[in-house]
């Protein structure tokens, strides 16, 4: 008797979730449009010059159901932003992290670069010259720890949702503090934080 009951339970549970399974995967997938349609106003606020931060904001069940695993494409500008902030940051601490994020969003209000996030972040082209060095090694780029992943995602929300304040006063530009690049002697030094040092033409 406990043997069938048992098995009637767990049979049950299974066909809840067969069930469930495409409800959850329609539910997260809206999730990530919404979240992917709001970056795209939030990016477009910031290469507009708008001073006053849209009225929308990424939330975080939202961040979390883009690219929820970082293996997805590189097309979309939570996608881009949160890889680029964890190749470039990923053994450091948020407030690193959000410094290297403050680079992206400078450089995406500023003229001289791309109008997009992705634009930004892939600039140069995939190999040879390009502006960050996790882009154009050759490597794969997708997530290796998904708890920093998760981290980084949060970060990168925050940066878009104008939540954060920007550390490296206006850096466009920045390198680890254990090299010395031959391009640093032209700009203005901002400021160091972490393991980094952050400048400005």
């Amino acid at each position: 008797m406990y043997h069938s009951v048992l098995a009637f339970f767990m049979a049950l549970c299974l066909a809840m979730l067969v069930v469930a399974s495409p409800v959850m995967a329609a539910d997260l997938e809206k999730r990530a449009e919404i979240a992917e349609e709001k970056a795209e106003q939030l990016e477009q606020s910031i290469v507009d010059g708008g001073d006053e931060t849209p009225a929308v904001a990424i939330t975080r069940t939202g961040i979390d159901a883009v690219d929820p695993t970082g293996a997805e494409p590189l097309d979309d500008a939570i996608t881009c932003f949160a890889r680029a902030i964890y190749w470039e940051a990923k053994g450091e601490t948020p407030k690193d992290m959000a410094a290297v994020a403050h680079v992206v969003m400078n450089r995406l209000g500023d003229a001289s670069f791309p109008d997009t996030i992705c634009g930004v972040v892939k600039q140069g082209g995939e190999q040879g010259y390009c502006q960050f060095s996790w882009w154009c090694d050759g490597r794969g780029d997708y997530v290796l720890e998904p708890q920093r992943y998760d981290i980084v995602k949060e970060v990168a929300r925050q940066a878009l949702n104008g939540e954060l304040d920007d550390d490296t006063n206006g850096a466009m530009f920045f390198h680890q503090r254990t090299i010395s690049p031959y391009w640093a002697a032209e700009f203005t030094e901002t400021a160091r934080i972490g393991d980094f040092v952050f400048y400005r033409p």
